[in-house]
């Protein structure tokens, strides 16, 4: 969900393009981003309908969550806010009671998220967040380009973290923690609440999240999908036997009979095909040569 406001804003001198920094080394918005909602679709509704599976029959694949009770989900949201409350469009509001209660319902519908995270509820929830109660998240730089801030500093210096990460990585959600939560460079006192969380955050890896990473668990097929498969086997009807003719030995020979050399008498054949397709060939030349002439 992206609202374009600043991709597509006319001040943008570079359109259809986010950075990371002033120095443009990071694309945000490259050809791989993939945006289900942007402009006006970016709102309260739609968020807690994505969240919640509570979609309309005539709304695509691509803009619904398709999870399960095995699904990883990890829900970013920035913007300006307040007190338990993050603001869209600079129209409408989202609260930390409407965030919880959506994920009570994605857990109550098995399908699994500093003031946002206070009223969350649910089990299996892990969340952080920029700031404590009564400080501000400040930006890291400014671009003069573009003439305002293109980051926040607590994203900046979590970004610049993960970079270092592959899918391949075992660092762990104490590791991206401890790494990148620098109070002395954010400015502030990013929060991290784990108590609704069922594993340690040692125990955690950050790929779990971040990165595409799938696990596959292969489950044995129930009795009633065997009994299936043995009941369509049976109903496939078996290839007739091949029976093979054996050519009668000539007479005066030591064996009563010999068995048909298939493969020899093709072999005889081809090569019958292959002298008269030569034959004919050299003709043609032969014809082609006396006609220029």
């Amino acid at each position: 969900m992206l609202a374009d406001d600043a991709s597509c804003n006319s001040r943008n001198k570079f359109p259809g393009s986010v950075y990371a920094d002033r120095g443009r080394h990071i694309e945000l918005y490259g050809d791989n981003i993939e945006v289900d909602y942007r402009g006006y679709e970016v709102t309260v509704e739609n968020l807690i309908r994505v969240l919640t599976g509570r979609m309309d029959p005539s709304v695509p694949r691509s803009k619904r969550l398709l999870t399960d009770d095995r699904s990883n989900v990890f829900v970013y949201m920035t913007g300006h806010g307040g007190n338990e409350f993050l603001k869209f469009q600079d129209n409408e509001e989202i609260s930390a009671f409407d965030i919880a209660d959506a994920f009570e319902q994605m857990y109550q519908k098995k399908r699994r998220a500093n003031t946002m995270y206070s009223k969350f509820y649910s089990p299996n929830i892990l969340a952080t967040g920029s700031s404590m109660l009564g400080e501000n998240s400040y930006s890291y730089e400014n671009d003069n380009d573009i003439g305002v801030a293109v980051i926040d500093a607590y994203t900046h210096y979590v970004l610049e973290y993960m970079e270092g990460i592959n899918k391949t990585s075992h660092m762990t959600m104490a590791d991206l923690k401890f790494g990148s939560y620098d109070v002395g460079k954010i400015n502030s006192h990013p929060g991290v609440r784990s108590d609704l969380f069922r594993r340690a955050l040692d125990q955690t890896l950050i790929t779990d999240f971040f990165g595409g990473v799938a696990q596959v668990e292969v489950s044995p097929p129930s009795p009633s999908q065997v009994q299936s498969h043995q009941e369509q086997s049976e109903q496939i009807p078996l290839p007739p036997p091949q029976i093979y003719k054996r050519a009668e030995a000539p007479t005066g020979s030591m064996h009563s009979s010999l068995p048909l050399d298939v493969t020899g008498a093709w072999t005889q054949v081809g090569q019958k095909v292959r002298a008269w397709g030569s034959l004919v060939a050299i003709g043609a030349l032969v014809g082609w040569v006396g006609w220029r002439k």
